[in-house]
């Protein structure tokens, strides 16, 4: 995936800052030691030595083959005399030496010209981080989702809204604790103030512990992210957020139908929508609109996608928000 320069700069002080980091704690390990041990410096001064001479008389081929032998085994002896005098002050070969916290490339991002599987990851997370920086993945979890709000009276033998919202509520819950890269699609369907959003959060939350890169936002965040890519002239813009939406593990877009349209916006939804399915990655969409009103703002094609690949969620009951607004001032105490 290409990132942009921004995400790249980030990426590599991140990198630097781990190098040095691990360096610079070794070294003043080492350097206390050697306040305390004199002789381990001599010591390792020495063992640089006689492998240096190793290296030289190794150039001279088989007639120094006794000579390398002989410093191999010198080598050893001081290498033991070094580690005992480690081991006398409470110390081992890591304490002094750099801990990166990537063994394979040792922070530089770097194996043989090629880079690292962990400067990937590092890219992806602060790609992530950078388009989800402005939605609130903490503020809403299962535990903090009451059914009180709902009525709990049946009209006509139908399902009351509690009952209904408590199948959904249940169904989210399983979804997250069993979410894995093969999960299937959720379309949140209802009026404003239902829970749409709070589930979707709340399923984005146990999406990210569970160590899965989960991308969240609003259609209308989306949308103008996705226009201001799209007339960037600089390649300092960052212009991550489609191949992000195509490729993040959990997608959660929320609020479909809300944003201003525009051909481009409206083909993009749909292919991020098309390609995800065709990819099998897990997506979750919300909206205030029916299938029939999406129909009529994106089109057939999309709509049939929905009604094939999601499951539909109708949410039912009075806003919430509203309710709780309410209840609020009623419970606070007026001087």
């Amino acid at each position: 995936m290409k990132y942009s320069t921004q995400v790249y700069n980030k990426a590599e002080k991140e990198m630097n800052r781990r190098r040095v980091t691990a360096q610079d704690t070794a070294q003043h390990h080492l350097d206390a030691f050697y306040a305390a041990c004199p002789e381990a410096q001599d010591l390792r001064w020495r063992i640089a030595s006689t492998a240096s001479r190793a290296a030289r008389a190794a150039l001279r081929g088989a007639p120094a083959h006794k000579m390398i032998e002989s410093l191999k085994e010198e080598n050893l002896s001081l290498q033991k005399q070094f580690n005992d005098l480690l081991a006398a002050h409470n110390l081992t070969r890591a304490d002094i030496e750099p801990q990166y916290t990537c063994k394979k490339c040792e922070d530089t991002g770097y194996i043989d010209g090629h880079m690292c599987s962990c400067y990937r990851t590092l890219l992806q997370q602060i790609a992530y981080e950078s388009l989800n920086s402005i939605s609130p993945l903490t503020l809403s979890s299962f535990e903090d989702f009451s059914l009180k709000y709902y009525s709990d009276v049946s009209v006509d033998g139908k399902r009351s809204d509690r009952e209904t919202m408590r199948i959904i509520f249940d169904y989210c819950r399983h979804y997250a604790d069993t979410f894995n890269s093969n999960s299937g699609n959720l379309f949140f369907t209802g009026a404003t103030g239902l829970g749409k959003t709070h589930l979707s959060l709340a399923i984005a939350a146990e999406a990210i512990k569970k160590g899965f890169g989960v991308v969240y936002g609003n259609a209308i965040t989306f949308a103008v992210a996705l226009e201001r890519e799209r007339f960037a002239q600089s390649e300092d813009s960052n212009g991550d957020t489609l191949s992000l939406l195509n490729t993040c593990e959990l997608l959660i877009m929320d609020d479909l139908g809300v944003e201003a349209s525009s051909n481009y916006v409206t083909s993009t939804i749909y292919s991020v929508i098309d390609t995800r399915i065709i990819t099998k990655k897990p997506t979750i969409i919300s909206s205030n609109l029916s299938l029939q009103e999406l129909e009529k703002r994106y089109g057939a094609r999309l709509a049939s996608r929905m009604v094939g690949f999601y499951d539909r969620m109708v949410f039912c009951g009075k806003d919430v928000r509203m309710q709780r607004k309410l209840n609020s001032r009623i419970d606070t105490p007026h001087s």
